[in-house]
């Protein structure tokens, strides 16, 4: 049986894990309908004229950050090493700040609240990581 704290930190690297590998494969899997439904979504926004290249930049982050909690859960079954673990849970942090931006210069605060929801969850994450 795994100790406690080694049993968290491979279940919060797993969830980052899953939240942004799924979301950087649906990004790239369904661009062009992320892109339509972002356009729509950012018509108002100063952001709207950037729309295609903010999204190219979020999914490299999300898929980087996917990738990297992937690796540091195989880090940390193998080896207690939580060095990539930390690299993936930080870079997911950056990419939550970025979603987290984007909701609120939409005027979305609906969607930024949860957020913010996510957010609390990296920085615990971080904490209990580090």
């Amino acid at each position: 049986m795994l100790p406690i704290l080694t049993f968290t930190q491979l279940a919060l690297t797993t969830f980052w894990a899953i939240v942004f590998v799924q979301s950087g494969l649906d990004k790239v899997l369904d661009r062009k309908g992320n892109l339509s439904w972002l356009k729509g979504h950012f018509k108002h926004s100063p952001l709207r004229g950037i729309v295609p290249l903010l999204l190219s930049v979020l999914t490299i982050v999300e898929l980087t950050a996917g990738i990297l909690c992937v690796i540091g859960v195989t880090q940390i079954v193998i080896s207690d090493d939580l060095t990539f673990a930390q690299y993936g849970i930080q870079l997911s942090t950056v990419a939550l700040l970025m979603l987290f931006f984007g909701q609120r210069m939409s005027k979305d605060y609906e969607g930024a609240a949860t957020i913010a929801t996510y957010f609390a969850v990296a920085l615990l994450s971080l904490y209990l990581i580090g």
